[in-house]
């Protein structure tokens, strides 16, 4: 038995002997608990603000931060009155006072009115209140330029750079670490995109501001959000809660900028004591842009979605919830011989949720959903088509993909000091795809979908955070998943021109037990920092990028490639005292069987005498290290500074080399001063040359080219409060119109009409307004 599964078997009986143990916990008769629930005023949830409180009788003053759900909890109070304090970014504070008695919770919701001074434009994410998090809101101004997909508003979040390949639907890498290291889970649904080379990635697919929030949580640090996620996870988010209250709630927004931009985005929300509904359309559509030389970049888009969910909650405790929501698209690739010509998504989702189940059982929720991608590519639609040697015709390919998927977890809350999140999940998804060699004369509608690969994974997973005393708290989790893939290929396409080569592993089926687990220290110094050290391990399955559209060293197929094994300590510190706050955050890894992506090596095809140049899968083992820090000052009532710095180290191990994709050190410098309705600041980006590369090797999203120059990027901004429910922002990014292309960015392809570059250029100096209205 693998040592691996071992560990995870250790780990789980740990779990399983904790969550014994405390079952028979009670709770400290001679104190008493404080929980409630933070709510804006359309009846939203308000996550990380901080509560805290105040005894009239002694000194006694503790604080805490409000989770996802907007819930927050003080345990071990004396009895007693205090007052409480809530403070959120975005809103007015608000203070009440309330008595605690021994043995009994006391209850202080709070609904928070959004603050009417503060109109700044966000240029980078918020500082972390809760360890290897970041929350952030996608619906307010940001700098760069207001994102269109999911991609480009995470490179916004200090640890994150996006792969370049035209205007849209980059890649995005969090900590050098790429593909489907990261997961991607849409209101808590995994998306899957269908091309075999990363042209709709899963952050393709979400479309920024019909989310209320972005969560994003670093490092192999939970267990809650599916396998394999050995980067971290985003979560995109939207809150539906029931309204106590009749109400209705709008928001829109309208963005118009340089090269064409025009965005536009609308929203309602309504609903009772018993039901509720949203909806929301968002559109997004932007022209070829230039880079800061006037050189075009093929690199237009149009996007759009909708989306909406009707709720019923008959009373306080019970949610039943039906969503669905469709999107499609087009994109230029600078990168590549084809172009998207359509990104089709159609989903059907359900929710349950039970609350409050029994004293014990503090909350029940299943989840199903649906997704289906119909991607098509071709070269001639967006494009002038050339023949070529390797497209003499013009030519299609139509993926797809079909995911299927569901969880159920119970929250389970044993003492004051012991929380638990037991649960299953599932998916099954379906690759199949359709292509044409001559459209002409003979169009892929008219062939048949051919199955190319099948992947199913079940997990089981716990969580256990376990307060002890009013400064230390240990999270640990575990989780075993048994994932299956069945290589549908018969034949395996070996060119451009359509030659095909018999498939070594076809019909072939493997199994994995896979094992995941972590264990966190969190501690508090009293209200104005905190430290924490984790350790987590992950084994992630390959994935379809990895499998099926790649090769192996000594095979046409790369379906044998060995799952990849990750060890990662992660380890910070939290400060907040005063106009200071900041965060440190460090992480160290060892990586085995690292499944590296190898893009310069040549073989004989198939009998023939031309060399080929093929893209290969093979395991190595690696190792990584760096982190980030961010520091805001307040220096003045009006004034804000901020400063964030980014480093990120690989070493592959096998070869003797620098592990290839990994992005150079980067700093941020913001400013903004604020007046009562009007606002302005700035942004400084700084990225070092990056002179540490493994030529032809990389990720499943692209490998290194060579070096890259050192370069600063500044951008302006500004914001007006027109009224109590309209604002409107403006900026300028790239101010100096600075030519310049990220390191871990694909090389430019050769489309007629423009200028072949060694790396996709970025924007050349964009203007931008954007226009909210809230309601």
């Amino acid at each position: 038995m693998r040592s691996e599964l071992s560990i995870a078997r250790i780990l789980s009986a740990v779990l399983l002997t904790l969550l014994c143990m405390n079952a028979y916990a009670q709770d400290t008769p001679s104190t008493g608990r404080l929980t409630g629930v933070l709510r804006d005023r359309t009846g939203a949830v308000v996550q990380a603000g901080t509560v805290g409180i105040r005894s009239r009788a002694s000194t006694q003053a503790v604080t805490t931060v409000s989770d996802a759900a907007g819930r927050y909890a003080l345990d071990s109070l004396a009895p007693g009155t205090y007052v409480v304090s809530v403070v959120a970014a975005g809103f007015e504070s608000s203070v009440r006072e309330v008595a605690v008695a021994a043995g009994v919770e006391a209850v202080a919701d709070f609904r928070l009115e959004i603050a009417r001074t503060l109109v700044l434009v966000e240029v980078t994410a918020a500082a972390s209140a809760r360890p290897l998090t970041v929350v952030t809101d996608p619906r307010a101004p940001r700098q760069p330029i207001p994102a269109h997909d999911g991609a480009d508003y995470l490179k916004t979040i200090p640890g994150f750079s996006v792969i370049r390949k035209g205007g849209t639907d980059g890649d995005p890498v969090l900590r050098g670490m790429a593909g489907s290291r990261l997961g991607v889970l849409l209101d808590g649904e995994i998306v899957l995109g269908g091309c075999g080379n990363r042209m709709d990635p899963p952050t393709a697919y979400a479309f920024p501001e019909a989310y209320d929030r972005i969560t994003v949580l670093k490092g192999p640090q939970t267990v809650l959000h599916g396998p394999g996620n050995s980067a971290g996870v985003v979560l995109f988010e939207r809150d539906r809660d029931r309204y106590p209250q009749p109400g209705l709630g709008a928001f829109g927004s309208a963005t118009f900028g340089s090269f064409g931009r025009n965005d536009q985005v609308a929203e309602v929300k309504t609903g009772n004591s018993k039901a509720y509904m949203q909806s929301s359309a968002t559109r997004s559509a932007m022209s070829d842009y230039q880079d800061g030389g006037g050189q075009a970049v093929h690199s237009s888009y149009e996007r759009w979605s909708a989306n909406g969910a009707f709720g019923w909650t008959p009373d306080e405790a019970t949610r039943v919830e039906v969503s669905g929501a469709l999107s499609d698209g087009e994109a230029a690739y600078a990168d590549r011989t084809m172009d998207g010509v359509k990104f089709f998504r159609e989903n059907v989702g359900l929710r349950l949720e039970r609350r409050h189940v029994s004293r014990i059982v503090q909350n029940l929720e299943g989840q199903a959903y649906y997704n289906y991608v119909d991607h098509v590519m071709d070269n001639y639609s967006l494009r002038p088509f050339t023949p070529s040697s390797t497209m003499p015709s013009p030519s299609v390919s139509n993926p797809d993909r079909r995911t299927v998927g569901g969880r159920v977890s119970a929250a389970l809350q044993f003492s004051t000091a012991s929380l638990a999140t037991l649960g299953v999940d599932y998916q099954d998804n379906r690759h199949s795809i359709r292509k044409s060699t001559n459209q002409t004369s003979d169009p892929f509608e008219a062939k048949s979908r051919m199955s190319d690969a099948e992947f199913d994974n079940a997990g089981v997973y716990g969580e256990l955070t376990q307060r002890m005393g009013a400064k230390n708290t240990i999270i640990a989790g575990a989780r075993v998943d048994t994932w299956t893939g069945r290589d549908e290929r018969k034949t395996i396409a070996i060119g451009m021109m359509g030659a095909t080569a018999p498939n070594p592993t076809a019909g072939m089926r493997r199994d994995e037990t896979l094992a995941s687990g972590f264990a966190r220290y969190e501690r508090g110094f009293g209200p104005a920092a905190s430290l924490y050290a984790g350790v987590g391990h992950v084994e992630r399955a390959p994935d379809y990028w990895e499998l099926v559209s790649k090769e192996s060293e000594t095979s046409v197929s790369a379906f044998d490639t060995l799952p990849e094994r990750t060890t990662q300590l992660d380890a910070g510190v939290l400060y907040r005292q005063g106009p200071v706050s900041g965060s440190v955050a460090i992480f160290v890894n060892g990586i085995s069987d690292f499944i590296l992506i190898q893009s310069n090596f040549t073989k004989t095809a198939m009998g023939g005498t031309t060399p080929r140049k093929t893209t290969i899968a093979r395991n190595i083992d690696s190792s990584a290290w760096g982190g980030e820090a961010a520091v805001t000052w307040a220096a003045t009532e009006r004034l804000k500074l901020d400063t964030s710095l980014v480093s990120v180290r690989g070493r592959n191990e096998t070869d003797d080399l620098p592990l290839a994709q990994q992005p150079p050190f980067e700093a941020r410098l913001g400013f903004a001063y604020a007046a009562d309705r009007w606002s302005l600041g700035g942004l400084t980006r700084l990225v070092a040359a990056q002179t540490r590369y493994a030529l032809n090797q990389g990720n499943i999203v692209g490998q290194d080219l060579g070096p890259t120059p050192s370069f600063a990027v500044v951008s302006l901004n500004g914001r007006l409060r027109l009224a109590g429910f309209a604002d409107v922002s403006a900026g300028v990014d790239n101010l100096f119109d600075t030519t310049y292309a990220e390191f871990i960015s694909h090389g430019g392809a050769g489309v007629p009409g423009f200028v072949t570059t060694t790396r996709v250029n970025e924007p050349g100096r964009i203007l931008w307004v954007k226009l909210d209205l809230r309601r």
